[in-house]
C-alpha cells in the first residue's frame, strides 16, 4: 500500500518526525523555516496531511490550491488558524490536542497572575538596571493574590483549574463568567459562582480570560470593559489573541485605570503593539502558557495520533468537525 505523504510545517521533536516516518511519507520543516502562504500551498502539494502548530493559517485559498490535503492535526488546543467552515466544504479534516495541556496552562496562568498581581516583572527590571539604590516602604507595592475575588471569564477545563487553585491554594473568593453555566457539582468543586460579566469586571480584583477565540468573541475586552474594573484590578490574557484590545488596554494601564496586565497573547502575535512595550506595569511573555517538555511533548504526540487514527485506522481521536467523518 502506498503511503500518505505528511507535511510537518514547523521544527518539532526528532521523536515525533520518527513516529510519524513509521506511517508516511514525511517531509518535516526542521530548519523551522517560517512559511509564506505561497510557500506552504507548494509544499502541500501532493500532501494527504499536516501537522499544524497553531500559527499556519488554514482557510479558503490554501484548500483550492491542495486537493489531495485530507487532515490538518493542530498541536494546540485552539484552533482559530483552522476555517472549519471552508475545511469541512472541502472534505478536509481538523483535529486539535485538547487536555494534555490543562493543568500546565492552568500553572502558567496563575504564575502570570502572581507576577503581575505583585508586580514582579517590573520590579526585576528595575533592579537589573540599576536602579535600586535604597529600600522604600511603599516600593512596587503590589495587591494581594490571597483573600481577593478573582474573576474567571471562561470556564473550561483550563479555566476550572484556575479556579481550583485560587479557591483551594489561595483562599480566594471566585467567581465566573461563561456561555453556560456549570452544573451545582462543577460549581462546588472550584468553590466558583457564577455571575454576569459585568458584575465580574465590576467585582474581581484579578481577572483572567481563558475564552476560545471566535467572531463572538472578539475583543471580549475592550474600552468599555476596562472602564467597570477597579482602578486596583488586574487583567490576565491566556486565551488568544484578539480576545482583548490590545490597543484600548495599553492606554488604561498608562493612565492607570487598572493597576497592571499580564498578557501571554497578542492580536497578530509574534507582532506585538508597540504602546504595550512602553507601559511599565505589564507582564509580557511569548505564548508560552504550555511550555514545559512533557506537555509539548503530549501535544505533539496528540497530533501525530490524530494523523495515524485518520490516514491509517480512520479514527482520529479529537475530530473538530466530525461532519467530515461522516460524509465519508
Amino acid at each position: 500500500m502506498t503511503q500518505a505523504r505528511v507535511l510537518v510545517s514547523r521544527a518539532i521533536f526528532p521523536e515525533t518526525i520518527a513516529r510519524l516516518q513509521a506511517h508516511f511519507d514525511v517531509e518535516a520543516n526542521q530548519s523551522d523555516e517560517d512559511w509564506s502562504r505561497e510557500q506552504l500551498i507548494a509544499k502541500l502539494q501532493g500532501r494527504q496531511g499536516v501537522f499544524t502548530t497553531g500559527s499556519e493559517r488554514i482557510d479558503e485559498t490554501v484548500l483550492a490550491a491542495c486537493p489531495e490535503l485530507k487532515i490538518c492535526a493542530n498541536m494546540a488546543v485552539g484552533y482559530n488558524n483552522f476555517d472549519l467552515d471552508a475545511m469541512t466544504a472541502h472534505g478536509v479534516l481538523g483535529t486539535n490536542a485538547p487536555d494534555v495541556l490543562t493543568e500546565t496552562t492552568a500553572d502558567f496562568g496563575f504564575a502570570l497572575l502572581m507576577a503581575t498581581a505583585r508586580r514582579i516583572a517590573e520590579s526585576e527590571h528595575f533592579l537589573r538596571a540599576g536602579q535600586w539604590k535604597k529600600w522604600r516602604f511603599d516600593m512596587f507595592s503590589g495587591s494581594d493574590v490571597h483573600g481577593a475575588t478573582l474573576g474567571i471569564i471562561g470556564m473550561g477545563r483550563i479555566g476550572q483549574g484556575i479556579a481550583k487553585r485560587g479557591a483551594h491554594g489561595f483562599g480566594m473568593n471566585v467567581i465566573y463568567h461563561n456561555r453556560s453555566r456549570l452544573d451545582a457539582a462543577l460549581e462546588a468543586d472550584c468553590k466558583a459562582r457564577y455571575v454576569g460579566k459585568e458584575e465580574l469586571l465590576r467585582t474581581a480584583d484579578h481577572v483572567v480570560l481563558v475564552v476560545p477565540y471566535s467572531p463572538a468573541s472578539h475583543h471580549t475586552i475592550g474600552a468599555a470593559e476596562l472602564a467597570l474594573m477597579k482602578p486596583s484590578a488586574t487583567l490576565v490574557n491566556i486565551a488568544r489573541g484578539g480576545i482583548v484590545d490590545d490597543a484600548a488596554l495599553a492606554l488604561a494601564l498608562r493612565e492607570g485605570r487598572i493597576a497592571a496586565a499580564g498578557l501571554d497573547v497578542f492580536e497578530g502575535e509574534p507582532k506585538v503593539h508597540p504602546d504595550l512595550l512602553t507601559v511599565p506595569n505589564v507582564v509580557l511573555t511569548p505564548h508560552i502558557a504550555s511550555a514545559t517538555v512533557p506537555t509539548r511533548r503530549a501535544m505533539a504526540d496528540l497530533a501525530v495520533d490524530n494523523l495515524i487514527g485518520f490516514l491509517v485506522d480512520g479514527k482520529p481521536l479529537t475530530p473538530l468537525n466530525p461532519a467530515v467523518l461522516a460524509a465519508r
